[in-house]
């Protein structure tokens, strides 16, 4: 009788090792596939809803940004389009107004708006823009309103735009107010998703979707499901959400071209070069004021502005170089100052393109310091002879 040896036993298996975890894996690949197909047979691809935000004020680099943003969701297959909005006014021309407006409407996916969050408002012809969307939606203590003279055609978007319009075009209205006034789509429900009875004021604000996540939920293109948790059942999203943001250089423009910012960098380019005319320096002060001025005349080509308020803050900075080259502060100063400060109160014509008081009071205050006090000290200490007492030598 012959006996193998344990050093063959153990050859012989772990030559079947890998036989046996290939078809051990062939066999999970196949059941999990099979899981897989049997979950969507009865239901629906939960897909993804892409998420565009307008903020500030809606410029060419927002509006052409938000034109792609349609077109890339509708190349993409996306279940809806949701626009975020806190924007008091567009400074966009009428037809590139209609033009995005067109798109809108004809929008082969769902363009759904959330004026959002709490504190934000859709105003001028932002809000004209908003109402030509699927549905609305305002947040709690947020507005709409004011929409303005009218630059959408109803003939076009229809009588129910033109009714939305009219309501709006010399009223603001609160959160609350917009959904008495049914601007906001809301089926009011006494017992939501979770089985939890809701009084009247949670049935309110339930349809003023306080949150960017509450307002998805309640869209028919966002899919999600009910989940135990230690805490209670809650629901969580099966569909997916993409945010899609400016990019650098966009969010840049964008920025320089909202009113306080273009302001601050025209009186700082400005007040650099002539501190730069009066130092004589190695140039740093001119390049940065260079840069800035370039930076806020391109503001200034995107903004409404008064040209002869511009004209008396650039002729301030003249009547204070007069001033400045004798280092006593006298009434070319206070011409300056009185031209400076009327420029900057009346430097931006529209109600909702405009500056709060904190800038102007910087620009104002900041100014009257630097021309008073600041550059008459810089021209004795940079110019000024030294006085030597010769009895003590």
């Amino acid at each position: 009788m012959r006996i193998k040896s344990p050093k063959n036993s153990y050859s012989l298996l772990s030559s079947k090792l890998p036989i046996a975890a290939l078809i051990i894996l062939i066999f999970l690949l196949f059941t999990s596939s099979m899981a897989y197909s049997q979950a969507n047979q009865g239901g629906q691809d939960p897909g993804y809803v892409e998420v565009f935000e307008i903020s500030g004020l809606l410029d060419d680099v927002l509006a052409d940004a938000l034109d792609n943003a349609i077109s890339a969701a509708e190349r993409n297959n996306a279940n809806a389009l949701i626009l975020q909005v806190n924007s008091k006014q567009a400074v966009i021309s009428d037809s590139k107004l209609m033009e995005i407006a067109n798109h809108i409407q004809s929008s082969v996916i769902p363009i759904e708006v959330w004026v959002g969050p709490s504190g934000s408002t859709a105003q001028g012809k932002v809000a004209q823009l908003v109402l030509v969307a699927d549905s609305l939606g305002v947040s709690i203590g947020s507005s709409i309103g004011k929409t303005g003279k009218q630059i959408l055609q109803s003939g076009q978007f229809g009588q129910t735009w033109e009714q939305k319009n009219i309501l709006l075009k010399d009223t603001v209205l609160q959160w609350d107010q917009a959904i008495e006034s049914n601007l906001v789509d809301c089926q009011r429900v006494s017992i939501d998703e979770l089985g939890k009875v809701l009084s009247e004021k949670e049935q309110l604000a339930r349809c003023a979707n306080p949150t960017l996540g509450d307002f998805l939920v309640n869209r028919g293109s966002f899919f999600s499901e009910i989940v135990e948790t230690e805490s209670g059942p809650r629901l969580s999203p099966l569909t997916r959400t993409r945010i899609n943001r400016l990019n650098l250089i966009d969010q840049l423009m964008h920025t320089v071209a909202s009113p306080p910012v273009t302001y601050l960098l025209l009186i700082s380019g400005l007040a650099l070069l002539l501190f730069e005319f009066f130092s004589i320096g190695i140039g740093i002060a001119g390049v940065i004021g260079a840069i800035s001025f370039a930076l806020s005349a391109y503001g200034l080509t995107v903004l409404p502005f008064r040209p002869w308020a511009l004209v008396l803050i650039i002729f301030s900075m003249f009547a204070f170089a007069i001033d400045i080259q004798t280092v006593v502060p006298r009434m070319w100063t206070l011409i300056g100052q009185i031209s400076f400060t009327l420029g900057t109160l009346f430097l931006y014509p529209e109600p909702n393109v405009e500056m709060s008081w904190i800038p102007m009071s910087v620009g104002i205050a900041g100014i009257l310091v630097l021309m008073a006090r600041g550059m008459p000290i810089m021209i004795r200490g940079r110019f000024a002879t030294t006085e030597i007492n010769r009895n003590l030598l």
